[in-house]
């Protein structure tokens, strides 16, 4: 980085950290802010190595306590991961934990599965829909690599659940949309649910609606994808409602 950058970071640094007054962050999380606006203007990559507490430290003109509790609240939130005895870096993922909406702790984990697909019904087919139409060879490819996998796995009676989650997500990342990837931690949560309550009988059905989609998108018929996913998912859900 250079002097020049280094100086208007710490600049700007110090005037939000002086208006601690006026704020009722407390100044780790002010710190922290500073973090993440340093890793967007520096344009750190997923990988990145951060400097050490020290320059950083400097940076913001606050102390290595502060650093470090700044460093904690970016790990719990999915921005940063420390490898030990490496250093600290930009996390994958950056920012999307597992279950932002605190779905584990909802008490009826069927009602909850049934509610959302009821948000899955309006999300995943307009979602397969947009992916036929933008879909590169290669997220296609990533797309199959996800399917076959899942299939390998219902065949081999082993955890799918991983598999059938990225399959979604490698979906979802057809479109290019960037709001869209923060979202799919409520679709992959109902996947993992999903498969939590799932039915053997189910399974052969799983992946054949799977080859469905996949068949649809590779033929970029947009109308078909849409209909393959809805044909997925409502087998999914009148299995959970009527076991």
């Amino acid at each position: 980085m250079s002097a020049a950058n280094r100086s208007t970071i710490r600049r700007d640094a110090v005037n939000e950290i002086q208006n601690l007054t006026k704020n009722e962050k407390p100044l780790s999380e002010r710190a922290a802010d500073q973090i993440q606006k340093y890793i967007i203007e520096q344009k750190l990559s997923i990988g990145a190595k951060l400097p050490n507490e020290f320059e950083l430290g400097e940076q913001l003109n606050v102390g290595r306590g502060t650093i470090r509790e700044a460093v904690k609240l970016l790990v719990s939130r999915n921005v940063l991961e420390i490898q030990r005895g490496r250093g600290t870096y930009v996390a994958n993922n950056t920012g999307v934990v597992d279950d932002p909406l605190g779905f584990a702790y909802m008490e009826d984990q069927k009602r909850l599965v049934q509610e959302l697909f009821e948000i899955r019904m309006q999300m995943e087919p307009w979602i397969a829909e947009k992916a036929a139409i933008q879909a590169t060879e290669e997220q296609l490819q990533e797309v199959e690599r996800w399917q076959l996998e899942t299939e390998k796995l219902i065949e081999k009676d082993q955890n799918y659940i991983p598999a059938d989650q990225k399959f979604h997500t490698s979906i979802a990342a057809c479109t290019d949309n960037q709001v869209l990837t923060m979202l799919m931690p409520i679709i992959t949560y109902s996947v993992h649910l999903f498969g939590l309550m799932n039915e053997v009988r189910l399974l052969r059905e799983t992946a054949e609606t799977h080859r469905q989609i996949v068949r649809a998108l590779r033929d970029h018929d947009p109308e078909a994808a849409r209909l393959a996913m809805v044909q997925h998912l409502m087998i999914n859900q009148d299995t959970v409602a009527d076991p």
